[in-house]
């Protein structure tokens, strides 16, 4: 009776580990290929210097990243920064009125900003200090923060357009990072967009007639009305939604134009069969 020996088994496992480890498909050898692909790609950027070269802006690649450039700057220009007075009315009962500003502005912490400050007497009644109601700093900081991470890797994305196009034309890293870039930025806009909308919404009803009167216990009183006789203009304000709506399409059109530079759309062309090849049948 023959008794298989031990040895050419291990020697046959050994083999068989050592051609997965470091055979084509070897996550260790796809791994590292990844990175000398990533470091090759930042070291041809400084071995082969800058060359100025405008034609791109002349390609829906480059044009459509200077169109993000102004997009964003609209976006973060019309909200960062914005401030506002409403004038609110007071009737009192005996036909006398006084009036109170509200001041409100970006980022809109509205729990933080003073309706009346210290005791106060109006309408012949004691009022202590009362702050308005809300805080949507939250979705403003967020949109703002988009806006200018937008405008920024914008301005990098025209450096490397104007003066490394040869390296982006030539290395799969470079154009994948700017699509994965361009697909997170797509989907930020839309979030950051929805939450300032809905953060604009809630301004402007705690800064009404009905939103303030609720906050101030003196409204409530059965012969004293007020009214928000003065609006601030929000017309910024309502733009900057609109531009966060318009680059969030802006860069999802921009999302295809970079998909087309990276290696997947090149392996999925040349994959697809010519329209005059046509099949051989095989010979019998």
């Amino acid at each position: 009776m023959l008794v298989p020996h031990k040895g050419k088994k291990k020697k046959k496992n050994f083999f068989f580990f050592f051609c997965l480890c470091v055979g084509p498909t070897s996550p260790i050898l796809t791994q590292s290929g990844a990175r000398l692909r990533q470091k090759g790609f930042w070291t041809e950027v400084v071995m082969t210097g800058f060359r100025l070269n405008l034609s791109p802006l002349k390609e829906p690649l480059g044009f459509v990243k200077l169109v993000e450039w102004l997009t964003a700057t609209f976006a973060f220009g019309s909200c960062g920064g914005f401030a506002a007075k409403n004038i609110l009315s007071v009737f009192c009962g005996d036909g006398r009125n006084e009036t109170l500003d509200v001041n409100f502005h970006y980022p809109f912490r509205l729990s933080q900003v003073p309706l009346i400050e210290g005791n106060s007497t109006l309408c012949n009644h004691s009022v202590s200090t009362t702050y308005l109601m809300g805080d949507s700093s939250s979705a403003a900081e967020f949109f703002v923060g988009v806006a200018i991470f937008c405008f920024l890797y914008s301005m990098a994305a025209l450096l490397v357009y104007l003066g490394y196009m040869h390296v982006y034309k030539n290395s799969d890293f470079g154009p994948i990072l700017d699509f994965v870039i361009t697909a997170v930025i797509v989907f930020l806009w839309l979030v950051c967009s929805s939450a300032w909308a809905k953060g604009l919404q809630n301004i402007k009803d705690a800064t009404d007639t009905e939103g303030i009167g609720a906050t101030l216990a003196l409204c409530k009183g059965s012969n004293i009305t007020c009214e928000v006789t003065e609006f601030a203009n929000l017309r910024t304000l309502n733009i900057s939604v609109v531009f966060g709506y318009l680059n969030m399409f802006v860069w999802a059109g921009n999302a295809w134009f970079v998909y087309k530079e990276t290696r997947w759309h090149s392996q999925k062309i040349s994959t697809q069969p010519g329209p005059g090849r046509q099949q051989v049948p095989a010979a019998i």
